[in-house]
């Protein structure tokens, strides 16, 4: 039975994902093979019934994205209407001579009983209806389109940040966050797409104008020439089979079109559009009275169609009264909704947001180089840092918090350190820094400065500089690397800091996993977490790094029974490292002068005699 149930959904699979290859082949083949009459009467049907449909949908919707699939829609009708005048075309003019019903009675009627059987007044109705599609509707959807896909595209750095700021802040997990990305990217490809397809719909207009035209010229040539038809005859046939074959196009693209008004022009709310404009108009109360009184006055003058006006008068003071009676027969909820109100607004816990313990944040002219939806690269580089840091120093850095902030300048950025600034800095988009080494002697022209991380002097360049500064000497780097070195720099310098309880509970934890009785027998047998946080940190604070701490836990548990003051520890794990301290300063020498400094330069003494040598 499952079987069975597995292969339908396998074959309905299979003819949904074959339905757009076989409508396109249908529509080429309309494009080359001739149809009967009976065919087209029900594509032109289907046409019709497309296009109400695709109002009526757009009617319905709360949002752009909920019929993410318009701009498809919009050129698949496009297409098929198009296919439609072709096959009709052919029949028009090859049995154009028959009489009005030779292209089938769909186009009879629209020709014949819509505009009376009068060409000329069908003439003048289709330029109507082309001029009001292609002038109106479509020029105004499609400039609406194209100014929403700019200021979405502008929009969505902002939109990314505030997405990445709710998650830094715990408001939402990380597949909400991933779903507002995907929103945010649909909703610019949307409106993208619009702008394009929108320009289908207005070429679709213009082939209808050049197809009534050929249609009309071509019929009385042919009529003239290879049916010996009198003049009033080849123009009466013909013109109305053009005229009605224009019309039964033009229609259901006039209705395409304004679908296509109202998907760009809404503002996305929780109501569909019947619901806003009823809202929006019809509940303002005070505006029907006076458009009431308006109207019956108007009513009320000479020669005035006196019950149109007096009707529709009283029509609206009906719906004033009835929508101001509607809001008055809830004072109970109106009178709760306060203290309901007052009772969510009180303070809780969770009105206490925690401090990130690093943070970044930047101008909005530097959110593109933190944007992880556009590759941001300084992301990719904060993730090294913090990689590199935990290599280097031994234990994990708390993750970095990333978000705009308006209120410093837009080049400038600030790193802070739970809660306080401890760095800043002003970079230039578009620019790179040259730094001074030291060495140089030559100048670049650019805006001087000072390296934010070392206070080196440096310059910004433009690109084409960049070359020739590597030449002279300089340390050229981009904003990023800029904005990624100070953050290491200062990372570094207050990794004492950043060593909390919990960090330094992971870091125990991590070293358990490999020698769990070792960490067993330290804590808190014999000293506690605060004891070895604070031997860590004075660690930290000399500079000293902590990658070794089987060492340190080694050295904590044969002195813990005697010492227990932090700093005397720390100054008997200093000498147990004493190894990787040194390698640590002056790198993988052979041996190590003993009266030399960390650059490793030889000094004499007062005597002149060599200083003593022993090994590192």
């Amino acid at each position: 039975m499952n079987g069975l149930n597995l292969s339908k959904l396998f074959n309905v699979a299979q003819v949904r994902s074959m339905a757009a290859p076989i409508f396109i082949v249908l529509i080429l083949a309309m494009l080359v093979l001739p149809l009967p009459t009976f065919m087209l009467d029900m594509l032109f049907t289907f046409n019709i019934a497309l296009s109400i449909m695709v109002l009526l949908v757009s009617l319905s919707t709360k949002k752009a994205l909920d019929f993410a699939a318009f701009p498809t829609v919009l050129l698949l009708s496009t297409l098929l209407r198009l296919s439609l005048n072709v096959a009709s075309t052919r029949v028009v003019l090859l049995e154009g001579h028959t009489g009005p019903d030779a292209a089938g009675k769909v186009i009879e009627a629209f020709g014949h009983f819509l505009v009376g059987g009068d060409y000329t007044v069908g003439i003048i109705v289709f330029v109507i209806l082309v001029v009001i599609n292609f002038i109106v509707i479509t020029k105004g959807a499609g400039r609406i389109a194209e100014v929403s896909a700019r200021f979405t595209l502008d929009a969505m750095p902002g939109k990314q940040m505030a997405i990445d700021a709710d998650l830094n802040a715990g408001l939402i997990d990380e597949d909400e966050a991933r779903r507002r990305r995907a929103e945010v990217s649909q909703e610019a490809d949307f409106f993208g797409s619009m702008d394009g397809a929108s320009k289908f719909v207005r070429g679709d207009a213009i082939a209808g104008i050049l197809i009534l035209v050929i249609n009309i010229v071509g019929g009385l040539i042919i009529g003239l020439m290879e049916h010996d038809m009198s003049l009033a005859d080849a123009a009466r046939n013909y013109t109305l089979l053009a005229i009605g074959d224009g019309l039964v196009a033009q229609i259901p693209a006039l209705v395409i079109s304004i679908a296509a008004g109202l998907i760009v022009s809404r503002v996305s709310t929780d109501e569909d559009i019947a619901g806003q404009v009823l809202s929006n108009i019809f509940n303002k109360t005070q505006a029907l009275y006076i458009t009431a009184a308006i109207i019956g006055t108007m009513g009320l003058i000479p020669g005035m169609p006196h019950f149109s006006f007096l009707l529709l008068a009283g029509g609206m003071v009906w719906m004033a009264y009835k929508g101001s009676h509607k809001t008055e027969t809830a004072p109970e909820a109106l009178q709760t909704a306060p203290l309901a109100s007052v009772e969510s607004q009180e303070a809780s816990w969770e009105d206490v947001a925690p401090i990130d313990t690093l943070g970044l944040e930047v101008g909005y002219r530097l959110i593109p180089l933190v944007d992880s939806a556009a590759d941001g690269e300084l992301v990719r580089r904060i993730k090294g840092i913090r990689k590199k840091f935990a290599r280097e120093i031994g234990f994990l850095p708390p993750a970095v918090h990333i978000r705009d902030n308006l209120e410093i300048s837009p080049n400038s950025y600030r790193i802070t350190l739970k809660g306080v600034e401890i760095g800043s800095g002003e970079v230039r988009t578009g620019l790179f820094l040259a730094i001074d080494p030291g060495n140089i002697t030559a100048t670049l022209p650019g805006v001087v400065t000072r390296d934010p991380a070392f206070g080196l002097p440096a310059v910004w360049i433009e690109g084409e500089l960049r070359d020739q500064a590597q030449a002279l000497g300089y340390t050229v780097v981009d904003p990023g690397t800029v904005i990624a070195t100070h953050l290491n720099h200062l990372v570094t310098q207050h990794a004492a800091e950043l060593l909390g309880r919990q960090e330094t509970q992971a870091l125990l934890d991590h070293l358990g996993k490999s020698a769990p009785k070792l960490v067993e027998d330290l804590v808190p047998k014999m000293l506690s977490l605060s004891t070895v946080q604070k031997v860590l940190q004075n660690l930290l604070i000399e500079g000293v790094a902590i990658r070794d701490m089987r060492s340190i836990i080694d050295t904590l548990l044969e002195e813990a029974a005697r010492v227990q003051d932090p700093g005397e520890l720390t100054a008997l794990v200093r000498v147990a490292l004493g190894r990787s301290i040194v390698q640590q300063i002056y790198g993988s020498v052979g041996e190590l002068l003993a009266d030399a400094d960390p650059a490793g330069r030889q000094r004499r003494g007062g005597d002149g005699t060599r200083p003593c040598r022993c090994l590192a």
